[in-house]
């Protein structure tokens, strides 16, 4: 695929949860916390050896991402490893920055990690890729490691970050899912920039299917109802993220949605 017309493709942002309000940073489970916005989902995963952030955002978030962190008491300056769930502006216009102040290394999924270099057209400032990955690679830093799944379609290298934690002693499968989502004006027939595109995507579903998952988390906070279950946090009760119907139930939904637009499509013969 051309990298011009890759980068046209995989940077039109068009997520439906693009909030950077603040928004209370918060232990989901162990040493996985979130510090992203209201509508940008951004997670950071602690260790003795220093931290991972996956999802620094857009830059002008970067800020609240720093602000957040702390408030947790932990330092950004500690962060050694950048990941992103796929090359769209809202998840990585800000992974310079985010690398500035740091000093920590990008690792980027195969299939997203030239666009996150060239920065995609002048979308984001371009930023070096430390390590490319590929699909089952691991993370590992200090007592933590994170699962890279490729999970294509949405973008080339749309990542899903799976890893184990413990809750009350209780070992989790914490699943953050990578969009997928078909956004307005994809096109998932005839479409001569990602040819595989709608093979790519039923990939993936058949992979999100497949994965054990007790928290369920994503690249947005309205993938897994992030406002309606923080109140319930620390209220006494079970941990409102572990939502493993939850996580089965939005899966199924958005394969639906995509089988509908890839109908439609097919039928219309829209190339």
């Amino acid at each position: 695929m051309p990298l011009a017309a890759l980068a046209l493709l995989v940077a039109a942002s068009t997520s439906p949860a693009l909030s950077q309000d603040p928004f209370p940073p918060h232990r989901i489970a162990d040493n996985l916390y979130y510090v992203g916005s209201k509508g940008l989902a951004s997670y950071l995963v602690t260790t003795k050896k220093g931290h991972i952030l996956i999802n620094p955002d857009f830059e002008t978030t970067v800020p609240l991402l720093k602000t957040n962190v702390e408030k947790l008491g932990f330092k950004f300056s500690d962060i050694k490893i950048l990941l992103n769930s796929h090359a769209h502006d809202d998840h990585v216009a800000g992974m310079a920055t985010a690398r500035q102040l740091s000093g920590a290394d990008v690792y980027v999924m195969r299939g997203d990690d030239k666009t996150t270099e060239s920065g995609s057209g002048g979308k984001w400032k371009p930023v070096p890729v430390k390590r490319v990955l590929e699909d089952g690679d691991k993370v590992t830093l200090g007592e933590a490691t994170l699962t890279a799944r490729k999970t294509p379609g949405h973008t080339p290298g749309c990542t899903t970050w799976t890893m184990k934690v413990k809750d009350g002693g209780k070992p989790l499968d914490a699943v953050i899912v990578c969009s997928p989502n078909v956004n307005p004006g994809y096109i998932l027939v005839g479409n001569k920039d990602y040819p595989q595109i709608a093979s790519d995507y039923q990939r993936s579903f058949d992979i999100w299917k497949a994965l054990p998952c007790d928290l369920f988390l994503g690249a947005h906070g309205n993938y897994y109802e992030l406002e309606a279950k923080y109140p319930k946090l620390g209220q006494g009760g079970a941990n409102p993220f572990v939502d493993p119907a939850g996580y089965k139930a939005y899966i199924a939904e958005r394969e639906q949605a995509f089988h509908k637009v890839l109908a439609e499509q097919q039928k219309s013969g829209t190339k």
